[in-house]
């Protein structure tokens, strides 16, 4: 009768940004000049660190916080049940020495029953975090994946390859690293709305 709601959860929600950081590297697109093979240029190069864009992104980090709060806001009426379930299974012994057989069988298939529903409610609850969290998710990874599309236009890279939990590249010079300032341009990016909204509020 293991029923662990905050492990269970907690590794849904630190198994999002685990998620994040495989799609990222994945499908991170390569940005390629279309130059004559004649000219001799030197090819621009760059790569971005996900493992530690994720980390230091305020969008994801927000998006992490704001389903941790969730999971343990719509948590706490499950975990109220389960605990009460927990006292009665644990005095479930002593109380069937003392009222006998019949009604130690009844009482066993009720809790047997009522454990298989908390069983399901505590599945359907990771589920449907799960899909609202990988729906938010993916829309902050197509977001990242056009911005460093368009920085990788705007400073005129020939290529920008993905590194961290799942590499694509094994070795890169550091001077290659443009990971802060794709982290830098994010934030800044994610910040403005709210820093104009608050001028309108101000005006108002």
């Amino acid at each position: 009768m293991k029923l662990k709601i905050h492990e269970y959860q907690k590794r849904n929600i630190k198994n999002m940004s685990t998620k994040a950081l495989v799609i990222i590297a994945l499908s991170i697109s390569l940005f390629a000049c279309n130059k004559p093979a004649e000219a001799a240029k030197e090819v621009k190069t760059a790569y971005v660190d996900t493992s530690e864009l994720m980390k230091e992104y305020t969008e994801a980090k927000d998006l992490e916080a704001k389903y941790k709060t969730k999971a343990e806001e719509k948590g706490r009426q499950l975990e109220a049940e389960i605990a009460r379930f927990k006292q009665e299974a644990a005095s479930f012994q002593s109380q069937a020495q003392a009222n006998g057989q019949e009604w130690a069988q009844k009482k066993g298939a009720e809790l047997q029953k009522r454990e298989q529903q908390l069983g399901y409610a505590q599945q359907a609850l990771s589920q449907e975090l799960q899909v609202e969290s990988g729906k938010e998710m993916d829309s902050l990874v197509s977001g990242v994946k056009k911005f460093i599309k368009a920085y990788g236009k705007e400073k005129g890279y020939a290529y920008i390859y993905g590194t961290g939990d799942a590499a694509s590249i094994l070795y890169a010079e550091d001077k290659f690293d443009i990971t802060k300032e794709i982290i830098k341009g994010l934030n800044d990016k994610y910040k403005a709305p709210a820093k104009t909204d608050e001028k309108a509020e101000a005006k108002k």
